[in-house]
């Protein structure tokens, strides 16, 4: 790179020019061996019945047409720490944004529990202390007996997580009510290590960018600031397009079937 500078001496205007060469190495390129980078990623087994099992009829479950008495909804959960200031953060002014010290302190975690129906675009959040099979219970009782009164079943896609499961029911309620509840749920389990066939955990990532992506120090803020992105979200009620299909997994994930 050159530089032309123009300085003064004994009256006159003299120009210097230096010259700087850059000796760092290049990057490296997108295709070279980096052996000290690692990326984690779920990989399911090849020729792998249970997973494509349960992928199919995940898949299929996605494609039903919208029908209001048996809507298709989709949940997970995820746990979330809270984390307080030790020092208060300078305001953001003009020159500058909000100014946060790296200080912090540990205040515990919190639950998430989120729902969506994909074909709505209306999801709902909840922030729990625990994830106790009590817990999810009592979601899915809200769920079925304040948010869809009027549906005959709710065809549920989850993963197979131990407290998911009807027994969870019957450890929280009286035995007629667990009743009532089971026969109102119609669960579709995704396969293991198939976490991204849930829609709910798609949206799960979009809370945590849109909305958790700073220092919250308690449970009551998380509530109030979960509370304001749910009501933005389901205002715009935008729908979710799935267009993964059980004929589009055949074609690209043929490893995971079995070779018969």
């Amino acid at each position: 790179m050159d530089f032309e500078i123009a300085g003064r001496q004994s009256g006159r205007i003299e120009n210097f020019r230096f010259r700087f060469r850059d000796d760092r190495p290049a990057g490296p390129k997108k295709n070279k061996l980096r052996p000290h980078l690692s990326k984690y990623w779920k990989i399911p087994p090849d020729g792998n019945a249970s997973f494509v099992a349960c992928m199919e009829e995940v898949l299929d479950v996605y494609h039903l047409p919208y029908d209001a008495c048996f809507p298709v909804v989709c949940m997970d959960e995820s746990n979330k720490q809270l984390i307080g200031e030790v020092h208060a953060p300078i305001p953001p002014a003009p020159g500058h944004g909000l100014i946060v010290d790296h200080e912090y302190v540990r205040q515990g975690t919190v639950q998430l529990f989120v729902e969506i129906e994909p074909l709505t675009g209306q999801r709902h959040v909840e922030v729990t202390e625990t994830r106790k099979r009590g817990d999810w219970a009592r979601f899915v009782k809200a769920m079925l007996d304040e948010r869809y009164p009027d549906a005959v079943k709710v065809r549920l896609v989850m993963d197979n997580l131990n407290t998911h499961d009807m027994a969870s029911l019957y450890a929280a309620f009286p035995p007629q009510e667990a009743r009532r509840l089971a026969q109102r749920l119609e669960i579709h389990y995704t396969p293991k290590h198939g976490s991204w066939l849930n829609i709910a955990e798609i949206e799960l990532s979009a809370l945590n960018a849109q909305c958790l992506n700073r220092r919250i120090a308690d449970i009551s803020h998380m509530r109030n600031e979960v509370d304001v992105w749910e009501k933005d979200r389901n205002n715009r009620a935008a729908p979710i397009n799935w267009q993964f299909t059980n004929e589009k997994a055949r074609i690209k994930l043929t490893r995971l079937y079995p070779n018969l």
